[in-house]
């Protein structure tokens, strides 16, 4: 039983009184029983608690380092296996272990974006299950040793390496104008420039070189092919020049005969035209051959 208090209470002297009398002072009763209970079952909780915090530490795989998988260091967070991250992760760098590769893996779409002051993006990358955007000013793709390899803004696309190859069956298409120092195809490959509905010109300042040097060349039209120097000349320099499908002419009677003209040859190889007599006339327009 718990300790009683007593004191001693002296009343003061009355007619008839019969000396000192003496109190009790505790808890009795149901309040004892009580307050048992609740210190019996405070003791219970810290035990519980207790044992579920011990628990949890030894789960998690607290330590002096860090927690499970996750360490801290000097440097900052180092986490190690695979880690799955439910809400955004704001980091200054994300690397691997020197000689591991880094991977990023979602069942949507993996997407890193580029903040300025004001929490604006700047630049987005977003790689989809469907295809890879990248938002931006510029798209540049260099080496090692940053040689520009591809660029791409507003204005231009840029390709930097020394040969680009197209491997599609169709070829490729420009709806609009192409500048290229060449154009050539592959070894033992034929090369076509063609449009289908529309026109097809080349041009450059200083002259259009065409050259086959192990075969063919050939130019074919519907209607009308036209070879055209403005202050130059055309040069058709061959062993051999045959015109096998030019019309011959017939004799018609002098009333309705008209003007004919025959081809002249220099000793240059220039080609001038003279009228047609009854002989040769090339001779009396020699002055055209100086």
């Amino acid at each position: 039983q718990m300790p009683q208090e007593q004191y001693t209470h002296h009343r003061s002297a009355m007619p008839g009184s019969e000396g000192p009398q003496v109190y009790k002072v505790g808890i009795y009763g149901w309040r004892k029983r009580c307050l048992y209970f609740f210190v019996l079952l405070l003791m219970i909780l810290i035990l519980v608690n207790l044992a579920m915090t011990i628990w949890i530490l030894k789960v998690m795989n607290f330590t002096i380092d860090g927690m499970g998988n996750l360490r801290i260091t000097e440097k900052g967070l180092k986490l190690e296996g695979d880690s799955e991250f439910l809400q955004p992760l704001y980091a200054k760098e994300i690397r691997s272990r020197p000689g591991n590769a880094l991977y990023f893996k979602s069942a949507r779409n993996v997407t890193v974006n580029i903040l300025n002051d004001q929490t604006k993006v700047l630049t987005q990358l977003i790689t989809g299950p469907k295809a890879v955007e990248a938002y931006g000013k510029k798209f540049e793709v260099k080496t090692v040793s940053g040689k520009l390899l591809f660029s791409a803004d507003d204005n231009e696309v840029v390709v930097g390496a020394e040969r680009l190859r197209v491997l599609g069956a169709e070829g490729t298409v420009f709806p609009k104008s192409i500048e290229t120092p060449n154009v050539r195809a592959d070894p033992f490959k034929e090369l076509r420039l063609e449009s289908p509905t529309r026109s097809l010109v080349m041009e450059a300042p200083k002259g259009v070189e065409i050259n086959a040097e192990a075969g063919n060349m050939e130019a074919t039209c519907r209607t009308e092919l036209r070879l055209e120097s403005k202050d130059g000349e055309i040069k058709l320099d061959a062993a051999k020049i045959k015109l096998p499908r030019l019309p011959h002419g017939s004799y018609t009677p002098a009333g309705t005969r008209q003007k004919v003209f025959e081809i002249c040859v220099c000793a240059n190889g220039r080609l001038f035209l003279s009228q047609a007599g009854t002989g040769s006339t090339c001779q009396i327009n020699t002055s055209v051959c100086l």
